[in-house]
């Protein structure tokens, strides 16, 4: 584990933005502690089959890349041109108007002029230019042309991993670039060559090995969910179900391996358990496809494509009708935007159709899978659980919406529905900072590492800030997040910026609300806590 010394969090929200005496065009880096991420291991880049597994370190003055290096990125870059309209769609029509410099939570909460997703993309769009453009190769320099140097790679490596993919500034782009797009193409030509981070690369290999992120084995999983029905029956007195590999369910419920092995997660798996079993869902978990999360969405388009690919496979194994899928960020940006286009058409499911309301999810047509969210909302809005809302009293709750869910999805009204049936106490946060203007939890797309603690602070420091917000005017206690990677990170970003504030996932919400058939007397919330210890007069 890394050894960050953070400053506190007043002087580190004292942030300059004032130009840098260098210019843009200069590539040089400097690699200061908490503001990168270790390199990927020569194991994980092996058992993926990656190029160029070996030892090195960004702070090395030599990264070891093959003698060809620079021939292998320009003709990556020119094979990705050929292939994808948009990415030279996207190189080509940006006019640098600004609108996205200050939309990006990097540069909000650095001052680095690198980190405005406008000349982030420049630092990629520099080298198009130089070999791709009649008027970069004439011209040079005068129309911002930059020839590809290691300096420039390095360069490349430190901002391309100091993005999280979120695409706030998309929505802000009058042209609709998508800076994550130019990230993600960033870092497929990053690694043509060996070079990327371990926080990604070793998620990548595990799931590529066992199925999840978290390298957890077929035994290991049922021995958990086993482990959390034991919990649950503590607390309600009801023995849920824990269905594994069972052929002929209507529906493959799949989630993020984080919401299985991890604090705070663990308590929205178990607010799974409780509402598939309450509600009478047909369904199963899988020991193949036990994780619904793609860290492929990191690394590049075809790794995204062979780690989604056991969720379709393991669907028609086991001959279910459609998928139900868990609460996760980056999982659904490729469900939702990849995943039929890359390992479809899944011609051999159904429409998902509730079996409890009759309710056909006509957007998922398509896919053939849909969120929990959108599940349990149309469960409560026919009126087909028992909810008792007080039991969530002492929390005053606001939400977050993480940025692929919403952004990608449009998953904004249902989560909140939920909340506000399961809670009396509900708040939201100031309007640029949620639904489509979300702010990023700050350590996505594979920064949530130790390492590369400061600037997951400074990142943060926007969401910091809302939830301040809220939390001084309304007493909010609470932080509500529909994806495993915000759940681990803003529970560290909250210690940091507003420690007075919790982190829960939506379902967990949901679990300690449900009023089970059989049901003990309630006393304990999912956290094994007494039930609103410290809660307040319900009335607003």
């Amino acid at each position: 584990m890394a050894d960050i010394q953070l400053p506190p969090p007043e002087e580190l929200a004292k942030v300059s933005f004032q130009p840098r005496p260098q210019g843009w065009m200069d590539p040089c880096v400097e690699f200061r502690p908490g503001t990168w991420s270790y390199a990927g291991k020569p194991k994980a880049l092996e058992t993926v089959g990656m190029p160029n597994p070996r030892e090195w370190s960004p702070t090395d003055a030599d990264w070891k890349l093959p003698e060809n290096w620079k021939e292998i990125i320009l003709q990556g870059l020119r094979e990705r041109l050929d292939k994808y309209r948009s990415l030279k769609v996207f190189l080509d029509i940006c006019v640098r108007c600004g609108a996205c410099a200050d939309k990006c939570h990097f540069f909000i909460g650095s001052g680095d002029p690198k980190n405005m997703p406008v000349l982030r993309a420049e630092l990629l769009r520099s080298v198009y230019r130089n070999d791709f453009t009649l008027a970069g190769k004439l011209l040079g320099k005068m129309v911002g042309a930059r020839e590809l140097t290691m300096d420039v790679v390095k360069e490349w490596f430190y901002y391309f991993y100091q993005c999280t993919e979120c695409r706030r500034c998309s929505v802000f782009c009058p042209y609709g670039i998508d800076q994550a797009e130019l990230t993600m193409i960033g870092r497929e030509l990053l690694n043509l060559v060996g070079i990327n981070i371990n926080w990604v690369m070793e998620p990548v290999a595990k799931c590529y090995m066992t199925g999840n992120h978290m390298g957890i084995p077929p035994h290991a999983l049922k021995d958990n969910l086993e482990f959390f029905a034991d919990d649950i029956e503590n607390i309600t007195g009801v023995r849920v179900d824990v269905p594994i590999n069972k052929k002929g369910a209507d529906v493959l419920f799949v989630v993020p391996s984080g919401d299985v092995m991890a604090d705070p997660g663990i308590y929205t798996l178990m607010g799974y358990m409780m509402l598939l079993h309450e509600s009478g869902l047909n369904y199963t978990w899988s020991t193949y496809a036990s994780e619904g999360g793609n860290f492929g969405l990191f690394t590049s388009h075809e790794m995204i494509k062979r780690l989604n690919a056991k969720i379709y496979a393991e669907a028609k194994r086991l001959g279910v009708k459609w998928i139900l899928g868990g609460e996760c960020g980056h999982m659904w940006r490729v469900l939702h935007q990849y995943m039929d286009t890359l390992n479809g058409p899944a011609d051999f499911l159904e429409v998902p159709v509730s079996p409890i309301t009759g309710t056909r999810f006509e957007h998922a047509r398509s896919t053939k899978m849909i969120h929990i969210a959108e599940f349990t909302a149309d469960l409560i809005y026919h009126g087909k659980l028992k909810l008792d809302p007080s039991r969530n009293n002492a929390y005053k709750v606001t939400f977050h919406d993480s940025c692929n869910p919403a952004r990608a999805m449009g998953l904004f009204e249902e989560p909140r529905y939920v909340i506000r049936n399961v809670c009396n106490h509900f708040y939201e946060m100031p309007e640029n900072t949620i639904r489509e203007q979300t702010f990023c939890c700050g350590g996505g797309a594979g920064l949530g590492n130790d390492e590369n603690m400061e600037m997951r602070m400074r990142g943060g420091l926007p969401r910091g800030n809302a939830v301040r917000f809220v939390h001084e005017r309304y007493g909010v206690n609470l932080l509500t997040a529909m994806c495993a990677i915000d759940r681990a990170v803003l529970t560290t970003l909250m210690e940091y910026w507003v420690p007075e504030v919790k982190v829960s996932g939506l379902h967990e919400l949901v679990g300690n609300a449900l009023v089970m058939k059989g049901e003990k007397k309630r006393e304990l919330n999912l956290r094994s806590e007494p039930l609103n210890e410290g809660s307040e007069d319900t009335s607003d």
